[in-house]
């Protein structure tokens, strides 16, 4: 009867400090799990919250990680998107079995589908995230751009509309004043390979098939910086995580040109960018809280670097390729990890507190970064040995040890260490486009003039050399949708 009253109370009184928050999540007696392939979105927060576990897909840790579950594998699976391995995971006897063991809670996922949330509710799981139809229609580019509009903030110069021709494509320009160097986006997808660069008629033929049936946000080019950052919509108003910039199409990390493979986040430089791209997403944060929609999103913006003025770029309403380092910042240096507050919105308490004193505590951190690692060939290979997870150590000579088999990154020390998470292992397959792992180091991979740091690629050089595999012809592979190809899909 105690231990009843007593959770009650932790449900019921209004939380006013952050030690009141501090002390309801820790007391949580509510089953919080993340599903999705790999713990990585979400590593650590388990350190803030009680009763918080992961159930995967990958096993990224052999079994050693204490509050990951990973079902046994039968056979090979053909999964064309993050719903389906989801969705999968969610039919699995032992993942209901685990679920069911928990009791009813709430469920965190990046991506899922209106089966999926079929699925949590015949396992009696809340998913603690706006519905997905509301997700499906705020990703796409053109209600993007939209709520911006109502939002008061602007959008590269762009005009919307369809083309099932170059002329029309290029008069669809001319009405807007774009000239005829374009980037033009479908409405859906990852922006690597939905988002297309026309300035001629050959380049309009090349992609016509994927462009002519869609409603297409054209845009004129500019010279630009990509960044990202994650924030929080709550019903006191917008948290912002710290602001990042994008790596991309660096060919010794992805296959794909224009492909977004990893964040640096840092301090000192772009103070006026910073302060109007904080401003930016506080405003789409409220928008979107009034457009019936809570918690996690990552805001895309692009710095002009001609005129310095900072657009908006795409929103992408879910936990993201942002969230590790936005809570990797807000927990080591602020001391409140941002996803309390989108946990908060979700959960039965009521709170109320001075967020502008949350903000200042995210203002000063130390420069970190993080690298997605895809296999850039073009062949399919039988992985033999894979790296572990863990904390790896590089030497002068640029070769690396695993210095400890450590569960989360919060133990990297300096530039000479990094966290690597692995995805594929002994026995799975790598292919073009294949997400291998994950390397999170402090410092910078990305130089003021957007070039991959030498270190960086003796970095991704060291962990690839860490693999060995054997060639495979003709053989039947299973196939795996990117898990970390977008900030959408991770």
């Amino acid at each position: 009867m105690a231990k009843a009253a007593r959770r009650q109370k932790t449900t019921t009184r209004k939380l006013t400090s952050l030690s009141d928050i501090y002390a309801f999540f820790r007391e949580n007696q509510t089953p919080i799990t993340f599903l999705s392939p790999t713990p990585y979105n979400l590593l650590g927060l388990g350190r803030w919250i009680h009763k918080f576990e992961y159930i995967n897909f990958f096993d990224s840790f052999d079994g050693t990680h204490p509050k990951i579950t990973v079902p046994r594998e039968f056979g090979n699976h053909e999964f064309k998107s993050i719903e389906d391995v989801n969705n999968y995971l969610l039919r699995h006897k032992e993942v209901r079995a685990r679920l069911k063991e928990r009791g009813p809670g709430h469920l965190m996922l990046v991506m899922f589908d209106e089966e999926t949330e079929q699925l949590a509710k015949e396992l009696g799981q809340k998913i603690a995230l706006p519905p997905a139809k509301l997700r499906k229609h705020i990703d796409s580019k053109i209600t993007t751009t939209k709520l911006g509009n109502d939002a008061g903030i602007q959008s590269a110069p762009n005009v919307m509309g369809k083309a099932k021709t170059y002329g029309e494509l290029i008069e669809l320009a001319r009405s807007a004043r774009l000239g005829a160097d374009l980037v033009v986006q479908t409405p859906y997808g990852d922006s690597g390979r939905t988002t297309f660069f026309i300035k001629s008629e050959a380049d309009w033929n090349k992609y016509a098939g994927d462009l002519r049936k869609e409603q297409l946000k054209v845009m004129r080019r500019i010279n630009h910086l990509p960044g990202t950052l994650e924030a929080v919509a709550t019903r006191h108003g917008t948290l912002v995580g710290p602001m990042q910039t994008d790596i991309t199409g660096f060919p010794e990390v992805t296959p794909y040109k224009g492909g977004w493979c990893g964040n640096d986040v840092f301090t000192g430089g772009y103070e006026k960018e910073r302060k109007a791209v904080l401003q930016m997403a506080q405003k789409l944060g409220d928008q979107l809280y009034k457009a019936g929609y809570k918690g996690a999103f990552c805001m895309d913006f692009l710095i002009d670097t001609d005129t310095r003025k900072v657009y908006l770029g795409e929103i992408n309403p879910r936990i993201s390729g942002a969230s590790p380092l936005t809570n990797l910042i807000t927990s080591t240096y602020g001391g409140c990890p941002i996803y309390m507050f989108h946990l908060l919105e979700f959960m039965d308490v009521d709170w109320e507190l001075d967020l502008a004193q949350v903000q200042k505590r995210w203002a000063e951190f130390d420069n970190w970064s993080q690298l997605i690692l895809k296999y850039p060939v073009d062949r399919v290979e039988m992985i033999t040995k894979a790296p572990s997870s863990g904390i790896w150590s590089m030497g002068d000579d640029g070769k690396i040890t695993l210095t400890r088999k450590s569960i989360d990154w919060f133990l990297v020390a300096g530039e000479d260490d990094a966290f690597y998470l692995r995805v594929y292992t002994g026995g799975d397959y790598r292919y073009h486009g294949a997400d291998l792992g994950i390397l999170v180091s402090r410092g910078r991979f990305q130089t003021d003039d957007r070039q991959l740091t030498d270190r960086a690629k003796a970095w991704v050089a060291a962990i690839n050399g860490e693999f060995q595999a054997t060639p495979l012809k003709g053989a039947a592979t299973p196939v795996i949708p990117p898990l970390h190809g977008a900030h959408k899909m991770f």
